[in-house]
Formats: C-alpha cells, sequence, structure tokens
C-alpha cells in the first residue's frame, strides 16, 4: 500500500472506532439510570461505596428526602456526570470491537511471532487492569470511611457528584493502570533487556519504591488504599521475578545446549576468517597477503 491508502486506512478504522465508542457511549448513559434484570444500575454501582451503611453517620440527610444521594451544585452536573460515566463503561464493555480497528491496523507489518507476542501481551493487560479495578472498586468504600471520619462529629459529609465520581474513576484507574506494571517487567525480561539476576538484586529497592509510588499515585491519600495497592504490586513484582528467574533459567539450558557460550567471538561470528589464499594459508587462518583476501560469503543466520 502507498502512504496515501495507509492514510485512507488509518482514517477508516478510527471512524470505525469512534463508532463503537459512541454506541458504547450511548449504552452506558442509558444503563446509568435503568436496571438490567438483576444487574442493578450503573448509578447504583457508583454510589455504592458512598451509601454503605457505615457511612451513615458522616452523610447529610435534607429534610423530607429519603435515601442516599449525591449533591448537584450546578445545573448541569447531574447530566455530565451521567455521560461521562456512561461513556466509559461503555468504551470498556466495547473495547473489544474499538481495540480490534487498531489491531487490524498494525497486523499487517507484523510477522506470526510478533502477533502472538502481542495478543499474549494484550490479553495479560487487560485481565491485569479489569483485576486493579476490582481491586479499587472494593477498597474505595473503606477508604471512603477513613477519609469522611477524619472530621468526627464536628464534621458532616455532603459530597458533590462531580467530585465523588471523579475520585472514583481516577481509583479505578490508578490501580488499573498500575498492576501493568509488573507485566511490563516481564516483557523487558522476554526482550533481555534486565536479567533475572539484576531483579534480584535490586529486590528490596523496588519494594521501597512501590511503597512510594502507592502513597503518591493513590488520590484519597487514606492509608488503606495506599496499603492495598502497595501490598497487591508487590505480590505481583515478585510473581514477575520468578517469572524472569524461569524464563532465563529455560534459556540458559538452551544456549548450554546449542554450544553458543563455549565458542569464542571468531568462531561465533567468523567473518574475518578466508576459505584459502593465493600465499597457501589454511582454511579459516588470516591471510597475509598483500591484497585483500577473497571472503567467505556468510549470511547473518551463520
Amino acid at each position: 500500500m502507498s502512504l496515501k491508502e495507509h492514510l485512507y486506512e488509518l482514517r477508516h478504522r478510527l471512524a470505525l472506532a469512534m463508532l463503537f465508542v459512541t454506541i458504547g457511549a450511548v449504552f452506558g448513559f442509558i444503563w446509568f439510570g435503568v436496571r438490567l434484570g438483576p444487574v442493578p444500575s450503573l448509578g447504583e454501582i457508583m454510589t455504592a461505596p458512598y451509601c454503605q451503611p457505615d457511612l451513615a453517620p458522616y452523610r447529610v440527610q435534607f429534610p423530607g428526602e429519603t435515601g442516599c444521594k449525591l449533591l448537584q451544585t450546578e445545573p448541569f452536573e447531574a447530566f455530565m456526570i451521567r455521560l461521562q460515566v456512561g461513556t466509559a463503561a461503555g468504551a470498556v464493555l466495547l473495547s473489544p470491537f474499538w481495540l480490534y480497528q487498531f489491531w487490524a491496523f498494525i497486523t499487517p507489518g507484523l510477522y506470526l511471532k510478533e502477533r502472538k507476542f502481542a495478543r499474549t501481551f494484550v490479553f495479560f493487560a487487560a485481565i491485569l487492569f479489569a483485576a486493579g479495578a476490582v481491586l479499587a472498586y472494593l477498597v474505595v468504600p473503606e477508604g471512603l470511611q477513613v477519609l469522611i471520619s477524619f472530621g468526627g462529629d464536628e464534621f458532616i459529609t455532603a459530597l458533590t457528584g462531580g467530585k465523588y465520581v471523579s475520585f472514583v474513576i481516577t481509583m479505578l484507574f490508578i490501580f488499573g493502570v498500575s498492576f501493568e506494571l509488573p507485566l511490563l517487567v516481564v516483557m523487558l525480561n522476554r526482550a533481555g533487556v534486565i536479567s533475572y539476576e539484576k531483579l534480584a538484586k535490586w529486590r528490596r529497592g523496588l519494594l521501597m519504591g512501590l511503597f512510594v509510588f502507592a502513597a503518591i499515585a493513590t488520590p484519597g491519600t487514606d492509608p488503606i488504599s495506599m496499603v492495598v495497592l502497595a501490598l497487591a504490586l508487590s505480590l505481583l513484582f515478585e510473581m514477575a521475578i520468578q517469572i524472569a528467574r524461569v524464563h532465563d533459567k529455560r534459556k540458559a539450558r538452551l544456549r548450554a545446549a546449542e554450544g553458543w557460550d563455549s565458542l569464542d567471538d571468531n568462531e561465533a561470528a567468523p567473518f574475518d576468517y578466508v576459505a584459502s589464499d593465493a600465499d597457501g594459508n589454511a582454511p579459516g587462518e588470516k591471510s597475509l597477503a598483500a591484497e585483500p583476501p577473497k571472503r567467505v560469503n556468510y549470511d547473518d543466520a551463520t
């Protein structure tokens, strides 16, 4: 394909991706206020951490109001929150469809091995991101309880919808992205950038860095979210280190079986050797002739 054809193809794929994101946004907007059989509405899912019974003593209750509700301080705040949350949820649900468009655009330029490698990476990346988001959703109620209870009996809480939803979405995003870091370590080890020996040597420093990262990354600055994120990342990093150990051991066994480690540089890449020359040098010996000898036609595989 020419450059112009590639640009047309990219435009086509981007248009399809935006179409699927738009469909997902419409679905999420409707789901925000409608229950799907046994599945609660998206609004109920988002407000569940705030509406837990343990926070009832700290929530404001206006006269004539029943149940648990967020506070709207601007005319279009509820509409924008519904649109924001619905778009995010719809994009996640329909992510296989719009992500496939980008995959279809880059696949023709990849080898078969690279395609398998990329599919494996995307599969585990999606699982880890979902696991991190689920863990964040479970941690949000405990984090809110700690943050709200700091005021004691002198404060009452009436969270605005925009700030609360922003807090929850930020927690989900940070936990999800953080869970990708151990996968990055595994991929760097597979590429030969980081070895198990270095990872084992840096283990203590990495663990300390994970706790510092968790303290900075968590938006609520509550100790529960920080400790849960740090412990989860420490466990995942230890799993990544053990995977690197198994990979490096298997790689060393293969090198030993093929005999690469017992060869010197000239034997492993004999580009400076010649088959014969006019002075009668034996094959494999350096030529002392004044004129450059004819080189053996070694290719890259050799």
